[in-house]
Protein backbone atom coordinates (compact mmCIF):
# COMPACT_ATOMS: atom_id res chain seq x y z
CA UNK A 1 0.00 0.00 0.00
CA UNK A 2 1.14 3.89 -0.90
CA UNK A 3 2.71 5.10 2.20
CA UNK A 4 0.51 8.64 2.35
CA UNK A 5 -2.47 6.13 1.61
CA UNK A 6 -1.39 4.61 4.60
CA UNK A 7 -1.28 7.47 7.24
CA UNK A 8 -4.30 8.94 5.52
CA UNK A 9 -6.43 5.29 6.54
CA UNK A 10 -4.70 5.14 9.97
CA UNK A 11 -6.15 8.95 10.70
CA UNK A 12 -9.43 8.57 9.36
CA UNK A 13 -9.97 5.38 11.66
CA UNK A 14 -8.03 6.89 14.60
CA UNK A 15 -10.82 9.51 14.27
CA UNK A 16 -13.51 6.50 14.22
CA UNK A 17 -12.53 5.00 17.35
CA UNK A 18 -12.28 8.34 19.01
CA UNK A 19 -15.80 9.94 17.72
CA UNK A 20 -17.23 6.91 18.08
CA UNK A 21 -16.77 7.34 21.76
CA UNK A 22 -17.26 10.99 21.60
CA UNK A 23 -20.19 10.91 19.56
CA UNK A 24 -22.43 8.29 21.18
CA UNK A 25 -21.74 10.41 24.25
CA UNK A 26 -22.52 14.05 23.58
CA UNK A 27 -26.08 12.39 22.83
CA UNK A 28 -26.35 10.92 26.33
CA UNK A 29 -25.53 13.88 28.16
CA UNK A 30 -28.95 15.45 28.60
CA UNK A 31 -30.44 12.10 29.90
CA UNK A 32 -27.09 10.50 31.59
CA UNK A 33 -26.48 13.85 33.81
CA UNK A 34 -29.88 15.51 33.97
CA UNK A 35 -29.43 16.28 37.38
CA UNK A 36 -29.48 20.41 37.93
CA UNK A 37 -28.51 20.24 34.01
CA UNK A 38 -25.19 18.93 34.70
CA UNK A 39 -24.99 17.36 31.10
CA UNK A 40 -26.03 20.35 29.18
CA UNK A 41 -24.11 22.73 31.20
CA UNK A 42 -20.84 20.56 30.42
CA UNK A 43 -21.42 20.73 26.57
CA UNK A 44 -22.05 24.54 26.52
CA UNK A 45 -18.61 24.66 28.62
CA UNK A 46 -17.23 22.58 25.89
CA UNK A 47 -17.84 24.44 23.12
CA UNK A 48 -16.89 28.09 24.91
CA UNK A 49 -13.19 26.45 25.33
CA UNK A 50 -13.65 25.51 21.38
CA UNK A 51 -14.01 28.98 20.58
CA UNK A 52 -11.08 29.78 22.80
CA UNK A 53 -8.72 27.23 21.36
CA UNK A 54 -9.62 27.81 17.58
CA UNK A 55 -8.34 31.09 18.23
CA UNK A 56 -5.04 30.70 19.68
CA UNK A 57 -3.97 26.71 19.97
CA UNK A 58 -3.64 25.44 16.70
CA UNK A 59 -0.69 27.55 15.07
CA UNK A 60 0.89 26.96 18.48
CA UNK A 61 0.81 22.96 19.18
CA UNK A 62 1.45 22.15 15.35
CA UNK A 63 4.83 24.30 15.24
CA UNK A 64 5.73 22.71 18.25
CA UNK A 65 5.22 18.89 18.29
CA UNK A 66 4.02 18.75 14.69
CA UNK A 67 0.96 16.84 13.44
CA UNK A 68 1.05 13.44 14.79
CA UNK A 69 1.77 14.72 18.17
CA UNK A 70 -0.43 17.27 18.38
CA UNK A 71 -3.00 14.65 17.16
CA UNK A 72 -2.04 12.12 19.32
CA UNK A 73 -2.28 14.44 22.74
CA UNK A 74 -5.69 16.17 21.37
CA UNK A 75 -6.98 12.75 21.12
CA UNK A 76 -5.91 12.28 25.19
CA UNK A 77 -8.11 15.33 25.94
CA UNK A 78 -11.13 13.59 24.52
CA UNK A 79 -10.06 10.39 27.17
CA UNK A 80 -10.07 12.67 29.53
CA UNK A 81 -13.71 13.68 28.76
CA UNK A 82 -15.09 9.85 28.86
CA UNK A 83 -12.98 9.63 32.24
CA UNK A 84 -14.56 12.31 34.05
CA UNK A 85 -18.42 10.34 33.36
CA UNK A 86 -17.19 8.18 35.46
CA UNK A 87 -18.07 9.60 38.32
CA UNK A 88 -20.23 12.83 36.90
CA UNK A 89 -19.94 16.22 39.38
CA UNK A 90 -19.77 19.51 38.63
CA UNK A 91 -15.92 19.02 39.74
CA UNK A 92 -15.20 16.14 37.24
CA UNK A 93 -17.77 16.79 33.81
CA UNK A 94 -16.76 20.79 34.07
CA UNK A 95 -13.45 20.49 33.63
CA UNK A 96 -12.95 17.38 31.70
CA UNK A 97 -15.33 19.64 28.74
CA UNK A 98 -12.88 22.32 29.19
CA UNK A 99 -10.05 20.01 28.41
CA UNK A 100 -12.21 18.63 25.31
CA UNK A 101 -12.77 21.95 24.07
CA UNK A 102 -9.19 22.95 24.29
CA UNK A 103 -8.24 20.05 22.17
CA UNK A 104 -10.75 19.88 19.50
CA UNK A 105 -9.48 22.72 17.40
CA UNK A 106 -5.95 21.61 17.45
CA UNK A 107 -6.98 18.13 16.90
CA UNK A 108 -8.85 19.10 13.41
CA UNK A 109 -6.36 21.73 12.25
CA UNK A 110 -3.78 19.11 13.05
CA UNK A 111 -5.98 16.51 10.82
CA UNK A 112 -6.26 18.50 7.75
CA UNK A 113 -2.83 20.00 8.18
CA UNK A 114 -1.26 16.33 7.98
CA UNK A 115 -3.83 15.14 4.81
CA UNK A 116 -2.67 18.21 2.90
CA UNK A 117 0.77 17.86 3.71
CA UNK A 118 0.57 14.04 2.19
CA UNK A 119 -1.69 14.77 -0.29
CA UNK A 120 0.73 17.25 -1.92
CA UNK A 121 3.38 15.51 -1.25
CA UNK A 122 2.23 12.10 -3.23
CA UNK A 123 1.09 14.50 -6.35
CA UNK A 124 4.61 15.70 -6.80
CA UNK A 125 6.26 12.36 -6.58
CA UNK A 126 3.26 11.18 -8.39
CA UNK A 127 3.22 14.10 -11.08
CA UNK A 128 -0.38 14.77 -10.32
CA UNK A 129 -2.42 17.36 -9.35
CA UNK A 130 -2.59 17.70 -6.09
CA UNK A 131 -5.45 19.67 -5.70
CA UNK A 132 -7.28 16.35 -7.07
CA UNK A 133 -5.17 14.36 -4.71
CA UNK A 134 -5.93 16.48 -1.31
CA UNK A 135 -9.52 15.86 -2.44
CA UNK A 136 -9.13 12.44 -2.39
CA UNK A 137 -7.71 12.41 0.60
CA UNK A 138 -10.42 14.09 2.38
CA UNK A 139 -13.02 11.72 0.95
CA UNK A 140 -11.67 8.92 2.27
CA UNK A 141 -11.45 10.30 5.91
CA UNK A 142 -14.81 11.28 5.95
CA UNK A 143 -16.36 8.20 3.97
CA UNK A 144 -14.53 6.59 7.09
CA UNK A 145 -15.15 9.48 9.66
CA UNK A 146 -19.15 9.75 9.19
CA UNK A 147 -20.13 6.44 10.06
CA UNK A 148 -18.98 6.90 13.76
CA UNK A 149 -22.18 8.36 14.68
CA UNK A 150 -23.88 4.96 14.00
CA UNK A 151 -21.44 2.78 15.72
CA UNK A 152 -21.36 5.21 18.62
CA UNK A 153 -25.16 5.12 19.42
CA UNK A 154 -25.18 1.75 18.28
CA UNK A 155 -23.15 1.05 20.89
CA UNK A 156 -25.26 2.66 23.55
CA UNK A 157 -27.82 1.26 22.65
CA UNK A 158 -27.47 -2.11 22.80
CA UNK A 159 -25.73 -2.07 26.39
CA UNK A 160 -28.48 0.07 27.96
CA UNK A 161 -31.28 -1.92 26.59
CA UNK A 162 -29.93 -4.71 28.62
CA UNK A 163 -30.91 -2.84 31.64
CA UNK A 164 -33.12 -5.25 33.83
CA UNK A 165 -35.02 -2.80 35.37
CA UNK A 166 -37.18 -2.06 32.78
CA UNK A 167 -39.70 1.04 34.05
CA UNK A 168 -43.28 1.36 32.56
CA UNK A 169 -43.88 4.96 32.18
CA UNK A 170 -47.59 5.58 33.33
CA UNK A 171 -49.84 8.10 31.20
CA UNK A 172 -49.84 10.56 34.34
CA UNK A 173 -45.40 10.74 33.96
CA UNK A 174 -46.08 11.14 29.74
CA UNK A 175 -48.22 14.04 30.30
CA UNK A 176 -44.90 15.58 31.18
CA UNK A 177 -43.04 14.36 27.98
CA UNK A 178 -42.91 16.76 25.01
CA UNK A 179 -43.01 20.53 24.20
CA UNK A 180 -44.63 21.58 27.49
CA UNK A 181 -42.45 19.02 29.61
CA UNK A 182 -42.73 19.74 33.71
CA UNK A 183 -39.58 20.56 34.43
CA UNK A 184 -39.22 18.81 37.74
CA UNK A 185 -41.36 15.79 36.92
CA UNK A 186 -39.36 15.25 33.79
CA UNK A 187 -36.31 15.13 35.66
CA UNK A 188 -37.64 12.54 37.84
CA UNK A 189 -39.15 10.29 35.12
CA UNK A 190 -35.70 10.12 33.17
CA UNK A 191 -33.97 9.48 36.82
CA UNK A 192 -36.46 6.58 37.61
CA UNK A 193 -35.75 5.31 34.14
CA UNK A 194 -32.22 5.41 34.19
CA UNK A 195 -29.98 2.14 33.87
CA UNK A 196 -27.68 0.45 36.60
CA UNK A 197 -24.40 1.89 37.59
CA UNK A 198 -23.03 -1.25 35.85
CA UNK A 199 -24.43 -0.59 32.41
CA UNK A 200 -22.88 2.75 32.49
CA UNK A 201 -19.55 1.95 33.68
CA UNK A 202 -20.01 -0.73 31.17
CA UNK A 203 -20.70 1.93 28.52
CA UNK A 204 -18.19 4.21 29.49
CA UNK A 205 -15.69 1.58 29.56
CA UNK A 206 -16.00 0.85 26.28
CA UNK A 207 -15.77 4.33 25.15
CA UNK A 208 -12.50 4.85 26.58
CA UNK A 209 -11.58 2.16 25.21
CA UNK A 210 -12.47 2.68 21.94
CA UNK A 211 -10.65 6.22 22.69
CA UNK A 212 -7.28 4.47 23.90
CA UNK A 213 -6.88 2.57 20.66
CA UNK A 214 -7.34 5.59 18.84
CA UNK A 215 -4.32 7.45 20.40
CA UNK A 216 -2.73 3.91 19.95
CA UNK A 217 -3.23 3.81 16.90
CA UNK A 218 -2.02 7.29 15.91
CA UNK A 219 0.85 6.52 18.03
CA UNK A 220 2.25 3.24 16.63
CA UNK A 221 1.09 3.32 12.87
CA UNK A 222 1.17 6.92 11.49
CA UNK A 223 4.43 8.53 10.19
CA UNK A 224 5.59 11.56 11.09
CA UNK A 225 5.79 13.96 8.81
CA UNK A 226 9.67 15.11 7.98
CA UNK A 227 10.54 18.19 8.67
CA UNK A 228 11.26 19.50 5.10
CA UNK A 229 7.45 18.53 4.26
CA UNK A 230 5.83 20.28 7.12
CA UNK A 231 8.25 23.29 6.52
CA UNK A 232 6.24 25.37 4.03
CA UNK A 233 3.02 24.69 6.51
CA UNK A 234 5.28 25.91 9.18
CA UNK A 235 6.09 28.96 7.53
CA UNK A 236 2.08 30.10 6.58
CA UNK A 237 1.47 29.48 10.55
CA UNK A 238 4.19 31.82 11.32
CA UNK A 239 3.47 34.36 8.88
CA UNK A 240 0.79 35.73 10.79
CA UNK A 241 0.62 36.92 14.43
CA UNK A 242 -1.57 35.74 16.68
CA UNK A 243 -3.34 38.50 17.39
CA UNK A 244 -3.10 39.63 13.25
CA UNK A 245 -5.11 36.47 13.15
CA UNK A 246 -7.32 37.14 15.53
CA UNK A 247 -7.97 40.87 14.85
CA UNK A 248 -8.79 39.53 10.81
CA UNK A 249 -11.34 36.99 11.87
CA UNK A 250 -13.55 40.27 13.37
CA UNK A 251 -12.27 42.50 10.80
CA UNK A 252 -14.14 40.17 8.47
CA UNK A 253 -17.00 41.41 10.33
CA UNK A 254 -17.22 44.70 8.13
CA UNK A 255 -18.32 42.92 5.11
CA UNK A 256 -22.05 43.58 5.32
CA UNK A 257 -22.26 39.70 3.40
CA UNK A 258 -21.07 38.07 7.08
CA UNK A 259 -22.96 40.32 9.25
CA UNK A 260 -25.84 39.11 7.51
CA UNK A 261 -24.88 35.67 7.49
CA UNK A 262 -24.33 35.46 11.40
CA UNK A 263 -28.30 34.07 12.19
CA UNK A 264 -27.65 31.08 9.89
CA UNK A 265 -24.84 30.03 10.78
CA UNK A 266 -25.51 30.38 14.53
CA UNK A 267 -28.93 28.29 13.71
CA UNK A 268 -26.58 25.57 12.62
CA UNK A 269 -25.48 25.50 15.97
CA UNK A 270 -29.02 26.14 17.65
CA UNK A 271 -30.88 23.53 15.42
CA UNK A 272 -28.13 20.68 16.18
CA UNK A 273 -27.92 21.55 19.94
CA UNK A 274 -31.89 21.06 20.47
CA UNK A 275 -31.96 17.65 18.85
CA UNK A 276 -28.77 16.42 21.32
CA UNK A 277 -29.89 18.23 24.12
CA UNK A 278 -33.86 18.52 24.15
CA UNK A 279 -35.37 15.88 21.72
CA UNK A 280 -33.76 13.32 23.17
CA UNK A 281 -34.34 14.01 26.51
CA UNK A 282 -38.21 15.72 26.96
CA UNK A 283 -39.23 13.08 24.20
CA UNK A 284 -37.15 10.14 23.62
CA UNK A 285 -35.98 9.48 26.89
CA UNK A 286 -38.50 10.77 28.77
CA UNK A 287 -41.23 8.63 26.75
CA UNK A 288 -39.76 5.54 25.48
CA UNK A 289 -36.36 5.23 27.69
CA UNK A 290 -33.08 6.12 27.65
CA UNK A 291 -32.12 2.92 25.61
CA UNK A 292 -33.90 4.24 22.59
CA UNK A 293 -31.20 7.63 22.40
CA UNK A 294 -29.06 5.88 20.71
CA UNK A 295 -30.95 4.39 17.91
CA UNK A 296 -32.76 7.23 17.24
CA UNK A 297 -29.69 9.20 16.49
CA UNK A 298 -28.78 6.77 14.47
CA UNK A 299 -31.21 7.85 12.01
CA UNK A 300 -30.53 10.91 12.11
CA UNK A 301 -26.38 10.05 11.49
CA UNK A 302 -27.35 7.77 8.58
CA UNK A 303 -30.01 9.98 6.97
CA UNK A 304 -27.15 13.23 7.52
CA UNK A 305 -24.79 11.02 5.64
CA UNK A 306 -26.75 10.18 2.88
CA UNK A 307 -28.31 13.35 2.34
CA UNK A 308 -24.93 15.25 2.89
CA UNK A 309 -23.40 12.97 -0.17
CA UNK A 310 -26.81 13.15 -2.25
CA UNK A 311 -27.09 17.38 -1.68
CA UNK A 312 -22.86 17.97 -2.59
CA UNK A 313 -24.03 16.25 -5.99
CA UNK A 314 -27.11 17.30 -6.85
CA UNK A 315 -26.97 20.97 -5.91
CA UNK A 316 -25.09 21.93 -9.17
CA UNK A 317 -28.14 21.29 -10.92
CA UNK A 318 -31.06 22.75 -7.99
CA UNK A 319 -28.55 25.60 -7.05
CA UNK A 320 -27.92 26.58 -3.18
CA UNK A 321 -31.72 28.41 -3.28
CA UNK A 322 -33.91 25.68 -3.91
CA UNK A 323 -32.40 23.10 -1.58
CA UNK A 324 -32.02 25.97 1.18
CA UNK A 325 -35.67 26.45 0.84
CA UNK A 326 -36.06 22.52 1.11
CA UNK A 327 -34.30 22.57 4.63
CA UNK A 328 -36.57 25.99 5.86
CA UNK A 329 -39.82 24.44 4.88
CA UNK A 330 -38.67 20.85 6.30
CA UNK A 331 -37.33 22.12 9.64
CA UNK A 332 -40.18 24.64 10.11
CA UNK A 333 -42.76 21.51 9.91
CA UNK A 334 -40.40 19.63 12.19
CA UNK A 335 -40.33 22.73 14.94
CA UNK A 336 -44.71 23.13 14.42
CA UNK A 337 -45.33 19.44 14.30
CA UNK A 338 -42.99 18.73 17.67
CA UNK A 339 -45.15 21.81 19.09
CA UNK A 340 -48.18 20.03 18.93
CA UNK A 341 -47.45 16.19 19.10
CA UNK A 342 -48.24 14.64 22.46
CA UNK A 343 -45.01 11.66 22.60
CA UNK A 344 -46.17 8.06 23.34
CA UNK A 345 -44.51 4.54 23.26
CA UNK A 346 -47.42 3.72 21.21
CA UNK A 347 -45.99 5.90 18.30
CA UNK A 348 -42.80 4.47 17.74
CA UNK A 349 -42.01 5.08 14.52
CA UNK A 350 -42.91 9.07 14.64
CA UNK A 351 -39.47 8.96 17.32
CA UNK A 352 -37.73 8.09 13.94
CA UNK A 353 -39.52 10.36 11.84
CA UNK A 354 -38.11 13.58 13.59
CA UNK A 355 -34.67 12.60 13.10
CA UNK A 356 -34.94 11.88 9.97
CA UNK A 357 -36.24 14.91 8.48
CA UNK A 358 -34.21 16.87 11.42
CA UNK A 359 -31.12 15.00 9.42
CA UNK A 360 -31.96 16.19 6.05
CA UNK A 361 -32.70 19.47 6.94
CA UNK A 362 -29.21 19.93 8.96
CA UNK A 363 -27.54 18.24 5.98
CA UNK A 364 -28.24 21.41 3.83
CA UNK A 365 -27.55 23.62 6.47
CA UNK A 366 -23.99 22.29 6.79
CA UNK A 367 -23.27 21.51 3.08
CA UNK A 368 -24.66 24.25 1.52
CA UNK A 369 -23.86 27.30 4.30
CA UNK A 370 -20.33 25.50 4.61
CA UNK A 371 -20.12 25.65 0.14
CA UNK A 372 -21.47 29.67 0.76
CA UNK A 373 -18.69 30.82 2.67
CA UNK A 374 -16.47 29.19 0.23
CA UNK A 375 -17.93 31.03 -2.76
CA UNK A 376 -18.49 34.35 -0.90
CA UNK A 377 -15.62 34.90 1.16
CA UNK A 378 -13.09 32.80 -1.97
CA UNK A 379 -10.17 35.60 -0.94
CA UNK A 380 -10.46 35.60 2.47
CA UNK A 381 -11.33 32.14 3.55
CA UNK A 382 -9.07 31.55 6.68
CA UNK A 383 -11.12 34.40 8.30
CA UNK A 384 -14.26 33.72 7.05
CA UNK A 385 -14.29 30.06 8.06
CA UNK A 386 -12.85 31.25 11.69
CA UNK A 387 -16.17 33.27 11.68
CA UNK A 388 -17.96 30.01 10.90
CA UNK A 389 -16.46 28.03 13.64
CA UNK A 390 -17.29 30.88 15.86
CA UNK A 391 -21.11 31.80 15.58
CA UNK A 392 -22.06 27.83 14.94
CA UNK A 393 -20.01 27.41 18.65
CA UNK A 394 -21.52 29.99 19.66
CA UNK A 395 -24.95 28.18 18.83
CA UNK A 396 -24.19 25.94 20.19
CA UNK A 397 -23.17 27.62 24.27
CA UNK A 398 -26.29 29.55 23.79
CA UNK A 399 -28.55 26.52 22.96
CA UNK A 400 -26.75 24.20 25.62
CA UNK A 401 -26.69 27.03 28.14
CA UNK A 402 -30.20 27.69 28.47
CA UNK A 403 -31.42 24.74 27.41
CA UNK A 404 -32.10 23.75 32.02
CA UNK A 405 -33.79 27.02 32.06
CA UNK A 406 -36.36 27.09 29.66
CA UNK A 407 -39.22 24.72 28.75
CA UNK A 408 -38.84 22.75 25.11
CA UNK A 409 -41.97 24.78 23.85
CA UNK A 410 -39.92 28.10 24.06
CA UNK A 411 -36.99 26.58 23.03
CA UNK A 412 -39.16 25.51 19.59
CA UNK A 413 -40.43 29.04 19.55
CA UNK A 414 -36.44 30.23 19.98
CA UNK A 415 -35.78 28.29 16.71
CA UNK A 416 -38.50 29.27 15.34
CA UNK A 417 -37.60 32.96 15.03
CA UNK A 418 -34.26 32.43 14.44
CA UNK A 419 -34.63 30.23 11.61
CA UNK A 420 -37.00 33.03 10.27
CA UNK A 421 -34.49 35.79 10.66
CA UNK A 422 -31.57 33.55 9.10
CA UNK A 423 -33.63 32.82 6.18
CA UNK A 424 -34.62 36.46 5.98
CA UNK A 425 -31.12 37.85 5.53
CA UNK A 426 -29.63 34.55 3.65
CA UNK A 427 -32.24 36.10 1.48
CA UNK A 428 -30.10 39.24 1.82
CA UNK A 429 -27.02 37.74 0.62
CA UNK A 430 -28.86 36.68 -2.46
CA UNK A 431 -30.26 40.07 -3.45
CA UNK A 432 -26.74 41.57 -2.84
CA UNK A 433 -25.13 38.59 -4.79
CA UNK A 434 -27.51 39.09 -7.92
CA UNK A 435 -26.93 42.72 -8.15
CA UNK A 436 -22.66 42.30 -7.70
CA UNK A 437 -21.90 39.44 -9.73
CA UNK A 438 -25.02 38.31 -11.50
CA UNK A 439 -22.88 35.25 -13.23
CA UNK A 440 -21.59 33.77 -9.99
CA UNK A 441 -21.78 29.97 -10.38
CA UNK A 442 -23.76 28.44 -7.52
CA UNK A 443 -21.84 25.29 -6.96
CA UNK A 444 -18.09 25.58 -6.59
CA UNK A 445 -15.81 24.07 -3.60
CA UNK A 446 -17.97 22.17 -2.73
CA UNK A 447 -14.90 20.10 -1.19
CA UNK A 448 -14.58 22.91 1.24
CA UNK A 449 -17.70 22.57 2.60
CA UNK A 450 -17.61 18.27 2.96
CA UNK A 451 -14.60 18.86 4.99
CA UNK A 452 -15.02 21.89 7.19
CA UNK A 453 -18.63 20.25 8.30
CA UNK A 454 -17.44 17.97 10.40
CA UNK A 455 -14.83 20.09 12.03
CA UNK A 456 -17.68 21.79 13.61
CA UNK A 457 -19.41 19.10 14.74
CA UNK A 458 -16.16 18.38 17.18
Amino acid sequence: MERNLKNVLVISFGFLFLFTAYGGLQSLQSSLNSEEGLGVASLSVLYAALILSSMFLPPILIKKLGCKWTIAISMCCYIAFSLGNFYASWYTLIPTSVILGLGGAPLWSAKCTYLTIAGTSYAEKAGKNAKDIINQYFGVFFLVFQSSGIWGNLISSLILSQSSTKVEISEEDLECCGAYNCLTDSTNTTESAKPSSSLIYTLLGVYTASGVLAVLLIIIFLDQIKSDQAETEKEKLEKPSFWSTFLATFQHLKDKRQCLLIPLTMYSGFEQGFLSGDYTKAYVTCALGIQYVGYVMICFAAVNSLCSLLFGKISQFTGRKLLFALATVTNTACIIALLLWKPHPKQLAVFFVFPALWGLSDAVWQTQTNGLYGILFEKHKEAAFANYRLWESLGFVIAFGYSTKLQVYIKLYILLSVLVLSVVMYGAVECIEAKSSPGTPTAMKKENGGALTQETHM
